[in-house]
């Protein structure tokens, strides 16, 4: 897949780094708020074995806020600007605003990645001019409602059918828009909207999204489905975390996105060999 210039091949897993430029993200909010610190993290989970970088500036936790639009491009695009040109990674931004999507690409984004699936006023309209002059791929995640209210009501009969029903309208629309269908890549969306019994259910049938024959992205990284299950907070969600990354990465994700970026290396690392020996 081409990333602007960059091509990544997903033969193999890539680890996505996560990098929150927030005061308040459920796991590491406040950690890499100050530039400084954002870019020192940023070439740390590189040299530990991640090709992407998720930049991020507004919370998606459950119940989270939102802030404003001036607010997270003051947050996210100096941070995008410093890190574009000194790491050699794929710059994620990780947004549902269009106007921060389009500015981030401008800043040296190479990737769009909305957890609203490009539903959000405008956002589609962002992607498809990131797409077509910058060859910006965008990563589409499925979630009910908002981060305020997705854990409402997150009751379905079948899971793992409502989001593939969800990822064939969606990828249609995107499509119908002008997005090369090259040029996608879905996301379960683990924890959005979904109940520890769902969460596990996708899980299992991760490998169901290959029908679609896109990048499947993975995020469980020290979610509630890990700390729920286990009855750990979040600083101790470390095995979990590797346990369901393990899963995903040998069922088919192509991208596994991660706070802890060196343990996650080395396990992808096994699935790796593992699928190379006869």
């Amino acid at each position: 897949m081409i990333f602007k210039t960059r091509e990544v091949s997903f033969d193999s897993p890539q680890v996505m780094g996560i990098l929150n430029v927030t005061p308040d993200s459920f796991s590491d909010g406040g950690k890499f708020a100050q530039i400084e610190r954002a870019i020192s993290q940023a070439h740390k989970m590189v040299n530990a074995g991640a090709s992407f970088i998720d930049i991020g500036g507004e919370s998606t936790r459950p119940g989270a806020t939102p802030v404003s639009l001036q607010e997270e491009l003051d947050r996210v695009i100096p941070v995008i600007e410093k890190i574009s040109t000194d790491v050699d990674a794929v710059i994620s931004i990780d947004t549902y605003k269009a106007q921060v999507m389009t500015e981030a690409v401008k800043a040296g984004a190479t990737m769009i990645n909305d957890v609203k699936a490009l539903r959000d006023q405008g956002a589609l309209d962002a992607a498809v001019w990131a797409a077509k002059t910058h060859s910006v791929p965008t990563c589409i995640m499925h979630m009910r409602g908002s981060p305020e209210s997705m854990q409402d009501s997150p009751e379905c009969n079948d899971i793992v059918e409502d989001v593939i029903h969800f990822f064939e309208q969606r990828i249609k629309e995107c499509v119908n828009a002008g997005i090369l269908y090259s040029q996608l890549i879905i996301d379960p969306g683990f924890g959005f909207g979904k109940t520890l019994e769902q969460n596990y259910q996708l899980l299992k049938h991760i490998s169901d999204f290959s029908q679609f024959d896109l990048p499947v992205l993975s995020g469980t990284s020290r979610k509630s489905m890990i700390g729920n299950l286990l009855n750990k907070e979040v600083g101790d969600r470390l095995a979990g975390s590797i346990s369901t990354a393990t899963i995903a990465a040998l069922s088919g994700a192509s991208i596994i996105r991660v706070h802890d970026v060196e343990e996650t290396s080395d396990a992808v690392k096994i699935v790796n060999k593992l699928q190379m020996v006869e």
